[in-house]
């Protein structure tokens, strides 16, 4: 199987790269767009700073290739924000692929919300086997508001959308290479996907 994690220079790539690995897959770092094109399966990693990062995107053309992909792809943490229609975060104007904002945490809360939390109200198969209120490991200052594309959400502060779904896109807010079993079963069924 071919799986690319796209490479913009705003990613936890390592990480995600033994995480395929440990599952028997070897995915390639790229930021080629014949060859994410060509990919069966993408992840669109993200760590950092929304404006940043769209802007490495821009640079590199990725912003405009992204949204035109049709196989299954999967945005993870910042990945899934720049996937939606803006964040707060350096007023950012994201893909517009889900149809939602990212907003930052009030001041009530200790933010970046840093460690494990549940998620809930899964729907999607990209849950198969993982049950209601499975623990997945958290790193973020800014939340995507739940709409009708939200697929699991997760509660700090407010209920928010932890998990995002719009045609062959898919986006967690966690980081499922770092959310041991469950995190490695939830990119076993991405990988099922079609």
């Amino acid at each position: 199987m071919n799986v690319v994690i796209i490479d913009y220079g705003a990613g936890n790539i390592k990480s995600l790269q033994f995480a395929f690995k440990r599952l028997g897959v070897a995915a390639k770092l790229t930021s080629i767009p014949e060859e994410i094109s060509v990919a069966d399966k993408v992840i669109f990693p993200g760590v950092g700073e929304a404006s940043s990062a769209m802007e490495m995107l821009k640079k590199s053309k990725l912003d405009l290739l992204i949204p035109t992909l049709k196989q299954p792809v999967l945005g993870i943490c910042l990945g899934m924000q720049l996937l939606c229609n803006s964040s707060e975060e350096g007023s950012t104007n994201g893909l517009g692929i889900f149809n939602t904002e990212v907003k930052q945490f009030s001041t009530v809360v200790k933010v970046p919300q840093m460690g494990w939390n549940t998620i809930t109200n899964l729907k999607s198969g990209l849950f198969k086997n993982i049950k209601e209120d499975a623990f997945m490991y958290l790193v973020h200052s800014f939340y995507a508001v739940t709409n009708a594309q939200t697929i699991a959400t997760t509660h700090y502060d407010l209920d928010y959308a932890s998990a995002l779904q719009h045609n062959n896109f898919y986006g967690v807010q966690f980081h499922p290479e770092k959310s041991g079993e469950i995190g490695a079963q939830l990119l076993r069924n991405f990988l099922t996907l079609e």
